[in-house]
């Protein structure tokens, strides 16, 4: 073994530099350079070390990492079936194989899930950290990581187990790549040494019988300081990402290029990245995003869940407008609002019959796409994989992501056309639609997109805090400065305790928290810097990093501190545009009938009647798939109407109560409503029933009968001058003293429809129905609420029909003024105004004065 030569570098550090120390060296150990070889720490840094070796002349020494290297050297050796292969998604799925196997793994599903992630977590930074250990020696490793683990039963005895078995599947994996660099003998090894010594350049350099050389660029770094060294404490999320974006193009606009974009904070950069995009910025991220997140992944996902049995409608739209449908635009709107009209939350309740030409082709369709990914059973892995190419290449997705870089990444994360080279694994492991849903998420989720360079150089790049040291960065930009992303408490690896980490080599929380540190006072040790945390995290407060707290130490004992830092952001003045209570004309806008919807509307705020019944304007109906009480009074109103049109006689209150409930399922059944989602209505109909048959026949003793249910009437007051009304009618029944009865079904609170009546004058809904009555009506005419609650009871609106005309006189005198150009102001309050669906519009929140 050669004597390793460790030298410091100097400051302010750079690749020429580093090259004449390393060739003076050279020369004095009279190395070859031709085949020495040059260590760099990361990929980006082979660039710059290769052009500042050429631009020193002489013989060129081979600039590599320790995994460029190994690539070089030989293929990646083969993991065979069941052995690590250092895909998430893969050893997964060999671990919980091998864990079912296993009977003292607890099986409900949430600790099994976190036992087979742990196994496969552990496993994998093992693998890693065996890597530094030269092949011959291995088999001891994994004897003292045997013994290590030993011990059985008292505390930790399962996680002791699980790391057990961890250990022996990692003992079993295939000869790391980099293997081949033990075998490797240039003339000399060059290590450059940034961000703490590599456990295994350091073995590499221990077992060569070469002259080795080390440059340590990090004891020059720890102990400089930049000589621009900003902070600014922001706001909140938003504020701090528009303050970051504005130091980049403050440094862009002075011709710092490029300008590093610390990821610390990976959320918040993103939004960073989208601002600098705005001002068409060019840019290199080097950290990717989620490839769960991106447009390929969520058509595939949007596929897999509308193929589910119980997929809700608007899980089925989502995939529609996702896809590359040649007749999916206007059809499928279509389709869209053919569900709301009729409230098909489901897409198994989907009536094809019911829709248009275009619609119902893009419904057929889909069936036919999603049917190929149907299943009565459990199938294997492999066939799903079959299944879902064909599904997207039947929707004409499957081109479109072939020729998506992120789509690209997709297929080869999950295999797509790639089964045959993981066939054993695919074909053994067995699964239902949702789990391979949930698998095919968690493949997406544990990988990241990362796109590629453009074509030409960037002018910022957005890297990790360990790559920014020893690149030639004009300045540095680093958001997310708080104590919840830099210097926060690293999470301990699942089943190793610290000290069984650093026997077995897997790095623990205090070298990976050293770490951060020691990339830290790179990152800080030249150009301008600019620092940013934000005070609050929505509710929850945020702190200045423990790390930035040392730096600011630092910074004192030197003499100096934090240079104040100066917001670049240009100000603008806006004008104040206070905002009023609208009252818009509209009396050509008057439609030919008004409903007691309408006329409720303009009685109680003028500007909703505007908005709601002149222009028309709706919200978007929900398809949600939860029931909810509209749905109840829906089903409610049919039960009883075909309850009455097939009772003939009163009978038993056991008979007519069991004739109803037969009446709920028919109608349940025929409205499509999901038997769990309702059950809570139906449960409370069963206790509803009996009252109901109960009041029922008190009112046939009262000599009341059932005439008529759901009528639609129409009148044409001579007051309206033209315009009409129209509605529907709960029920009529004919009542003692050859009087008539209106009844509306009511299912909320008994109390709030009393308070209605004590002032028969502000009820409109019952004296609208009165009035659309009135000019057919033989007979008196009497109106009541009936509530179905906890209580039948029936509420009458005294001197109903005295209500109606004064009513129709009163809307008489409001359409002439809209006629002649009075405005619609926006008078509401209260209630009418706590759920009004044009409360966004009116603005009443934003008005300058109350």
């Amino acid at each position: 073994m050669e004597s390793i030569a460790r030298l410091p570098l100097e400051m302010p550090l750079n690749w020429a530099d580093i090259a004449d120390r390393a060739n003076v060296w050279a020369r004095s150990h009279n190395v070859d350079l031709r085949s020495a070889v040059v260590l760099v720490p990361f990929a980006q840094h082979l660039a710059p070390a290769r052009r500042a070796w050429v631009q020193g002349g002489g013989w060129q020494p081979r600039v590599e990492t320790t995994h460029t290297l190994a690539a070089s050297l030989g293929p990646t050796p083969r993991a065979d079936e069941g052995q690590l292969t250092l895909d998430a998604s893969t050893d997964r799925l060999n671990a919980a194989r091998m864990l079912r196997s296993q009977t003292w793994v607890r099986k409900d599903p949430l600790a099994f899930d976190d036992a087979v992630a742990a196994v496969v977590t552990t496993a994998h930074a093992m693998v890693k950290a065996v890597a530094a250990i030269e092949p011959h020696e291995r088999a001891a490793h994994w004897q003292r990581g045997r013994d290590l683990l030993m011990a059985s039963g008292g505390p930790g005895a399962s996680e002791r187990a699980l790391a057990r078995l961890a250990l022996e599947w990692a003992a079993l994996a295939p000869a790391r790549p980099t293997d081949l660099l033990f075998a490797l003998q240039p003339s000399a090894w060059i290590v450059i040494q940034a961000g703490g010594a590599d456990a295994l350049t350091e073995r590499l350099l221990l077992a060569a019988s070469v002259p080795c050389l080390v440059l340590d660029a990090d004891t020059p770094a720890q102990a400089a300081l930049a000589p621009s060294l900003s902070l600014a404490a922001c706001h909140g999320f938003e504020h701090e990402a528009e303050c970051a974006a504005a130091q980049v193009l403050a440094h862009l606009r002075q011709g710092d290029a490029p300008v590093a974009l610390v990821a610390q904070d990976r959320v918040l950069v993103r939004r960073v990245r989208a601002l600098l995009e705005r001002q068409r910025v060019s840019l290199l991220d080097e950290t990717g995003w989620k490839l769960s997140t991106t447009r390929a992944a969520a058509q595939v996902m949007s596929l897999l869940r509308a193929a589910s049995p119980i997929a809700a409608t608007d899980l089925w739209l989502d995939w529609l407008k996702a896809g590359p449908w040649p007749q999916a635009g206007r059809a499928c709107m279509e389709l869209e609002s053919v569900c709301r009209r009729e409230a098909w939350s489901q897409a198994s309740a989907i009536n094809a019959i019911k829709l248009g030409p275009a619609a119902a082709a893009l419904h057929a369709d889909a069936i036919a796409v999603l049917g190929l990914l149907s299943a009565e059973r459990r199938q294997s892995l492999s066939t799903w994989l079959s299944s879902l190419q064909a599904a997207l290449q039947r929707s004409g997705v499957l081109e479109a992501l072939r020729a998506d870089e992120a789509g690209g990444q997709v297929l080869r994360v999950l295999r797509i056309s790639e089964t045959a080279a993981w066939s054993g694994q695919a074909a053994q492991t067995l699964m239902s639609l949702d789990e391979f849903s949930a698998w095919v998420d968690e493949a997406l989720e544990e990988s990241s997109f990362v796109p590629g360079a453009p074509s030409e150089p960037a002018n910022v790049v957005i890297t990790p805090l360990a790559r920014v040291m020893l690149r030639p960065f004009a300045a540095v930009v680093f958001p997310g400065a708080d104590d919840h992303h830099l210097g926060a408490v690293t999470a301990p690896q699942p089943l190793l305790n610290d000290a069984q980490a650093l026997a077995l080599g897997v790095p623990t929380s205090a070298q990976r928290r050293e770490a951060e540190l020691l990339a830290f006072a790179h990152a800080v040790s030249a150009g301008p810097v600019s620092l940013f945390y934000r005070r609050s995290e929505g509710a929850e407060p945020l702190a200045l990093s423990p790390v930035a707290e040392r730096l600011a130490l630092r910074l004192r004992r030197a003499g100096r501190d934090f240079t104040p830092w100066v917001d670049p952001r240009e100000a603008q003045a806006v004008t104040a545009t206070p905002i009023g209570m609208p009252a818009p004309r509209a009396a050509t806008l008057l439609p030919q009938s008004l409903s007691a919807s309408a006329c409720e509307a303009l009685r109680a705020c003028p500007y909703r009647f505007h908005a709601l019944h002149l222009l028309r304007l709706r919200e978007a109906d929900e398809l949600d798939a939860e029931i909810e009480k509209r749905d109840y009074g829906t089903w409610l109103h049919a039960v009883l109407m075909s309850f009455h049109e097939q009772r003939r006689e009163p009978a038993s209150a056991e008979a007519e109560c069991a004739h109803l409930m037969a009446v709920a399922q028919q109608q349940k059944l025929l409205l499509g409503l999901n038997d769990v989602d309702f059950l809570p209505f139906e449960a409370g109909f069963a206790e509803l029933a009996p009252r109901y048959i109960a009041w029922l026949h008190q009112r046939d003793e009262q000599g009341a009968r059932w005439w008529q249910g759901e009528q639609d009437r129409r009148a044409a007051p001579p007051e309206w001058r033209g315009i009409g009304l129209h509605g529907r009618i709960d029920r009529m029944d004919h009542v003692r003293g050859g009087a008539i009865e209106l009844i509306d079904y009511k299912t909320g609170s008994a109390g709030a429809l009393r308070d209605k009546v004590k002032q028969p004058l502000e009820d409109t809904q019952l004296a609208f129905y009165v009035a659309l009555m009135q000019a057919e009506a033989t007979v008196p005419l009497q109106a009541t609420y009936l509530a179905l609650g906890r209580k039948i009871e029936a509420i009458t609106h005294p001197e109903v029909e005295d209500s109606a005309r004064a009513l129709v006189q009163g809307l008489a005198r409001d359409l002439d003024h809209i006629r002649a150009g009075a405005g619609l102001p926006a008078l509401g309050e209260g209630q009418v105004c706590d759920y009004c669906e044009a409360r966004g519009l009116c603005r009443r929140d934003h008005w300058a004065a109350p």
